[in-house]
């Protein structure tokens, strides 16, 4: 049963109530961003919560256990806070959550609904639909080491220890079109930052980084093909930085970053062929004597 602050309740047995919600975002950036149903902005907790944002919630459900309670929350792109742009470039994704209801008369009289992180975002030309995770869904996700061929290290985290300022340099924008960009002043063979990113250093997407699914080397300048499409206007002269990729393989490990000794695949793990191999009379292999 939750406990409602004393003035809230007393405001709650009154008869007569002024309620409204408050939904505050944390993106991962540090912004901090709150919208309220109410029809005027309200503050509380150091932060300010917009209102006429057409921002809403669908119905919050609870349960007992350890079973993921999920909801919506929507609504239009009134806001200047809340754009397309944003939504498209992921500003908003996994960012934290925190619903109240709050008595708009007297903020003070305040109760913590439900906290959580924003799931997928859909959205059209004016409107848009996150879902909100319970903290139970992190529970879900997978912690630990995987046993597979592959590293599972990042590309210069603290178990890979490359230095992936070794393998970045920095060019310009000569021409994009859609996912496929063009970039000079990048002296790396063909397909080194296949698999890496492309960080802005200037421009409508300065700060923002993207996955680069191929990198080919023509005639000196770097054709680079996106995962995706940019969010943001890319234009000649914009300023980018690539960093190397790295397809996980032990082989590319050695050769490309001379450091197998910091691998961590499994590269000599057994197939499926061994898996599924069965005794046949007459193979040489089955001398009596140790497989592996």
């Amino acid at each position: 049963m939750r406990t409602l602050p004393e003035g809230l309740q007393a405001h709650l047995d009154s008869g007569t109530t002024g309620l409204c919600h408050c939904w505050k975002l944390m993106l991962a950036s540090g912004e901090t961003l709150g919208f309220t149903d109410h029809d005027r902005t309200l503050s509380f907790a150091g932060t300010s919560f917009e209102a006429a944002a057409g921002f809403s919630g669908s119905e919050i459900e609870s349960s007992l256990g350890l079973s993921v309670d999920n909801l919506e929350a929507s609504g239009a792109l009134q806001s200047g806070l809340l754009d397309e742009a944003r939504l498209r470039a992921g500003d908003f994704d996994h960012a934290a959550i925190e619903i109240w209801r709050v008595n708009w008369q007297e903020v003070s009289q305040r109760v913590l609904l439900r906290k959580g992180h924003l799931g997928e975002v859909t959205y059209g030309g004016t409107a848009f639909t996150a879902e909100v995770r319970g903290l139970a869904h992190l529970m879900n996700q997978p912690k630990g080491r995987l046993y597979q061929h592959g590293c599972d290290a990042m590309l210069g985290d603290s178990r890979c220890k490359v230095n992936a300022a070794a393998f970045s340099e920095t060019g310009t924008i000569l021409a994009a079109a859609g996912a496929s960009l063009t970039a000079a002043e990048i002296a790396g063979a063909d397909e080194r930052y296949s698999r890496g990113t492309i960080s802005f250093l200037s421009g409508a997407g300065m700060g923002r980084t993207l996955t680069i699914r191929r990198h080919r080397k023509v005639e000196g300048q770097a054709k680079l093909e996106l995962q995706a499409t940019p969010a943001f206007a890319v234009l000649a002269g914009d300023t980018v930085k690539l960093v190397a990729g790295c397809d996980k393989q032990l082989a590319t490990c050695r050769a490309k970053f001379a450091n197998a000794a910091n691998y961590r695949g499994f590269p000599h793990m057994p197939g499926t062929d061994f898996v599924a191999a069965f005794p046949r009379t007459g193979d040489p292999a089955l001398d009596g004597g140790r497989r592996g």
